[in-house]
């Protein structure tokens, strides 16, 4: 088939890839210059399949009200909140409840371990070299901070992953540089799980999937589709003063938060948000005092990776506002959690011109789990909503919908991740 996808994040990057894989003639339309310079460009970079989780879970919500008059919140609410954000939050605040949670969970765990396993099998097969590295630690900072991890930690041992509670003695014996002076409880620590590059990545399967014939069309954006003929697609180039019109057999949605726009003259009404995150990369100063993999602050919910010569500390919750306006005390608690845990790792000028400060807007549905597969549309895919956890899916959802497409079943249970989910059907 001649298929068409929109979007070159880590998800339309997959997508292409996998599709080209199965002999496919492929073509992305992505309206940067390159791929994966939006949700993709500076995220964390862990993957850690049984910590993929619904961000709707019963007592989230009281959570975030707590929230509210902490300097170093990790959930933020910022100005202005659109009627779109508030209609959203209610959806997320319905999703909290606990059978609902528990579906939505499985549902996430199932694609987030059948990903990671394809992401090796990709890395592994085409020796993609990427910055990377194994294991992941939670850290704890007081007794609060273990209890409030217990529940997950079941979860953990349901799931069969390979895990480990420790003492901050063995903590440091697995991490020498984390801060000398830092008093804190343990941690928990994964050692299969992993943190990698996720922009390298997509770089480099970019180039795999053209060598398999698939096409890369950059600052190329995409009008409202046309009900009449849906893929049939208007393609603004820069400079253009109109859309040429491009015929497919099929179109996979994979654009991020703008897709709703997108699919809306269709009838699809998908109830995307951006929940903004934020990254600081930095070079290394010295590499006795960097983490040799990456790490969790349980507290703050900030990770702290080394990637290759450079560490990353990404975190935070943001809904509202506007993805040009940085949130300064978003961008201080990631300071004040490097310097906690490794005061000496980067180099940070006083000017910050060393240091790469980012804002990210992640494409996110109200109850978690991404939608994929079919949309009842003819020739109409989707492969959307991965929200924080795009790396971490995207190889399986990529591998999945492109067995759906192909008319063979998905070796991983997709049970709960079609439009049906969400009630939509097209009008």
């Amino acid at each position: 088939m001649r298929i068409a996808v929109i979007g070159a994040g880590i998800v339309g990057v997959t997508t292409a890839f996998e599709l080209a894989v199965d002999g496919h003639a492929v073509t992305v339309f992505e309206r940067r210059a390159s791929v994966a310079e939006e949700a993709s460009f500076a995220n964390a970079g862990v993957v850690a399949p049984g910590y993929v989780t619904p961000w709707a879970m019963p007592g989230m919500a009281a959570k975030i009200a707590g929230f509210m008059l902490r300097k170093h919140a990790p959930v933020r609410l910022s100005l202005p909140i659109t009627r779109e954000d508030i209609a959203w939050l209610w959806k997320w605040y319905q999703s909290c409840e606990l059978p609902i949670y528990t579906a939505n969970r499985a549902r996430m765990h199932r694609l987030a371990f059948y990903s990671h396993a394809r992401l090796k099998e990709i890395t592994d097969h085409f020796l993609l070299e990427y910055d990377r590295s194994v294991g992941y630690m939670v850290l704890l900072r007081a007794e609060k901070d273990s209890k409030l991890v217990q529940p997950g930690l079941q979860v953990l041992r349901d799931a069969g992953v390979n895990f480990k509670e420790i003492t901050a003695e063995e903590a440091r014996a697995i991490e020498p540089a984390i801060n000398a002076d830092m008093q804190f409880l343990g941690a928990i620590h994964l050692p299969n799980d992993e943190v990698g590059n996720c922009r390298q990545f997509a770089l480099l399967l970019r180039n795999e999937a053209q060598t398999l014939g698939a096409q890369f069309e950059f600052n190329s954006a995409i009008g409202p589709l046309d009900p009449a003929s849906p893929t049939s697609l208007p393609v603004w180039t820069l400079d253009a003063q109109a859309p040429v019109k491009r015929q497919f057999d099929a179109v996979v949605i994979c654009g991020g938060v703008d897709s709703a726009e997108l699919l809306r003259p269709l009838g699809l009404d998908i109830p995307l948000a951006p929940v903004y995150g934020y990254s600081i990369s930095a070079p290394i100063r010295e590499s006795m005092n960097a983490p040799r993999s990456a790490l969790m602050d349980e507290r703050y919910k900030v990770a702290i990776a080394r990637l290759g010569n450079r560490v990353r500390v990404a975190g935070s919750a943001e809904i509202g506002g506007s993805l040009k306006k940085k949130h300064p005390a978003a961008i201080q608690t990631l300071y004040k959690v490097l310097h906690d845990w490794f005061p000496g790792a980067a180099r940070i000028a006083s000017t910050g011109a060393a240091v790469q400060e980012w804002k990210g807007a992640r494409p996110m549905l109200p109850d978690g789990p991404p939608v994929i597969g079919a949309t009842g549309i003819p020739g109409i895919w989707l492969n959307l909503g991965h929200g924080s956890s795009g790396w971490a899916l995207s190889c399986g959802c990529a591998r999945a919908v492109a067995d759906l497409m192909g008319g063979h079943p998905p070796e991983v249970d997709i049970e709960g991740l079609g439009v049906e989910r969400l009630s939509l059907t097209p009008r």
